[in-house]
């Protein structure tokens, strides 16, 4: 690959990573009910993705087989999952312990898809759950408990959205999150009716919609089909780590100190394995 080329699909993953980074701060600024947030948020992302498909295959996507339907209904799950932790729990816990989905997917395949499970998997999966205990540990106030179980619910329907994609020969990856989008759009109408239309909440679901859901997946699929699979790995880690500090900028909130080691551990767990495994290929 050209020096060029290589650098600007480093650019584009980067990119995309610090807008996916922006979705704790934007979804703390908007009033409305999580799923309300969720569907609305899809709805605009949806349009901005579906523009880019049709510009560059000159189509729509094509109707969903199973396995882009699974990851679709997964898809749904994980961001209203996600939203709703976020409005429990502090923007550090829902991203952090979502992080867990590599392991849950680990777990998954090994245990339902008869998948190969091996000793440094089984070492990865014990200490990425530990590091998600330490999220519980002096935080069981009832909203913030709500908030971390649905946070660790959204990483395993994350893990099963993984599991579609491995699944989805001759599909897409980005029609997945465009179907995704779509349902959760539907399936959100009933929670309309109660929203605000202040300044505040536009200007953050249309952010959350454009920039924090809709063109981070345009950059991300630009780009990551040309850096290296490390690259690929490393990168989007600046989502968890830039997250809770746009946040903390905002708002003021911090995680505590049993959810800082936590994170520490959950990120440390996921890399390293995943490097691992990028070295013995």
């Amino acid at each position: 690959m050209k020096t060029n080329g290589r650098i600007f699909a480093i650019v584009c993953v980067v990119l995309a990573s610090l807008l996916w980074s922006t979705g704790g701060l934007l979804i703390k600024m908007v009033s409305w009910h999580p799923i309300a947030i969720s569907g609305m948020r899809s709805g605009i992302s949806s349009l901005v993705m579906l523009i880019l498909y049709f510009s560059v295959y000159k189509r729509l996507p094509r109707r969903p087989n199973k396995y882009v339907l699974m990851g679709a209904i997964n898809y749904m799950f994980l961001v209203m999952l996600f939203v709703s932790a976020n409005k429990l729990t502090t923007s550090a816990n829902a991203i952090l312990l979502q992080f867990t989905a590599p392991a849950w997917a680990m777990v998954i395949g090994a245990f339902f898809l008869k998948e190969k499970f091996s000793k440094k998997d089984v070492s990865t999966v014990i200490i990425v759950f530990l590091g998600m205990l330490l999220f519980f540990v002096g935080d069981l106030k009832s909203g913030s408990l709500i908030g971390n179980t649905l946070a660790v619910v959204s990483g395993i329907s994350m893990a099963l959205m993984i599991i579609s994609l491995k699944r989805i020969q001759g599909r897409k990856p980005i029609e997945i999150v465009i179907w995704g989008n779509i349902l959760t759009f539907f399936i959100a109408i009933p929670f309309y009716s109660g929203i605000t239309l202040t300044s505040a909440n536009i200007i953050g679901v249309l952010l959350l919609g454009v920039f924090q859901l809709g063109l981070s997946y345009i950059f991300f699929t630009k780009g990551i089909e040309n850096v290296s699979v490390l690259e690929g790995i490393l990168i989007p880690v600046l989502e968890p780590l830039l997250n809770p500090f746009w946040v903390f900028l905002g708002t003021g909130e911090k995680p505590s100190v049993f959810a800082f080691i936590g994170g520490v551990i959950v990120l440390s767990a996921v890399v390293y394995h995943s490097i691992i495994e990028v070295k013995e290929k």
